[in-house]
């Protein structure tokens, strides 16, 4: 599926679901601001997640007392209505942000989707743990292929399979991180993916637009609090035990 169609469908789920709650000429007011490290997930024991190196921010929207999120590298604040927001053409890593912590807001709050906030302090290894025994359930001993560098997944994952991790930033690639060496995610993308048995992909492809990049391809788990409301809605696999 390529990024056009994917989006499209997405756009036309949520439009179709707030035209049927008569939400999309509501006057009501989507908050999206930019959280602190602190906010957004406490204090980890480890303290190499790329929101805490300042790479990216949790954007969270608020809807009536429910709450959705969305990982970007392009944070900022924004005020609107469901209507305004599902007319902005999705151009930029924030303008999909927006869009997504909305998306997030809107179906937690008509529980079509659940755990849109991130876990905090320890719960991040608390699900690293849980990982592992959710792909041994369900894949055996698979070769994973871990897009985007999270610590304590990784951490995790190194001591029972054979990963390989790609990520984007630049200061990133190449180094070693629990023993595993950090790789170019522009150019060793069609590579480690064919490589791997499983991808385990972070939610922020959903605002990024490299989603579909990993679709149709391998069996892939997204993970976090982006993907909640898109993985409930298109259909996709998702794992984030310890979000709330």
């Amino acid at each position: 599926m390529n990024n056009e169609k994917f989006y499209n469908e997405l756009i036309t789920k949520f439009k179709d679901i707030v035209q049927e709650e008569k939400l999309l000429y509501e006057e009501v007011t989507i908050t999206a601001k930019s959280l602190t490290a602190v906010e957004a997930i406490g204090n980890p024991k480890k303290r190499d997640f790329p929101i805490i190196k300042g790479k990216e921010k949790l954007m969270q929207a608020e809807f009536k007392g429910s709450k959705g999120q969305a990982f970007t590298d392009m944070p900022g604040n924004y005020f609107g209505t469901i209507q305004e927001i599902l007319k902005t053409e999705l151009k930029t890593n924030f303008d999909r942000a927006v869009f997504i912590a909305t998306f997030n807001a809107v179906c937690r709050h008509l529980n079509l989707c659940d755990k849109t906030v991130h876990c905090k302090d320890r719960e991040p290894e608390d699900c690293a743990s849980k990982l592992i025994n959710y792909i041994k359930k369900e894949y055996g001993n698979p070769k994973i292929a871990l897009i985007g560098l999270q610590p304590a997944l990784l951490d995790s994952l190194s001591k029972h399979f054979i990963v390989r991790v790609l990520d984007m930033a630049e200061d990133t690639i190449g180094q070693i991180k629990y023993g595993v060496e950090i790789e170019d995610g522009e150019s060793k993308t069609d590579e480690v993916l064919a490589w791997c048995d499983v991808i385990l992909a972070t939610g922020s492809t959903l605002a990024n637009e490299t989603i579909t990049f990993f679709l149709d391809k391998k069996p892939v788990i997204f993970y976090g609090t982006t993907a909640a409301a898109a993985a409930s809605l298109m259909n996709l696999e998702r794992f984030c035990p310890c979000s709330h």
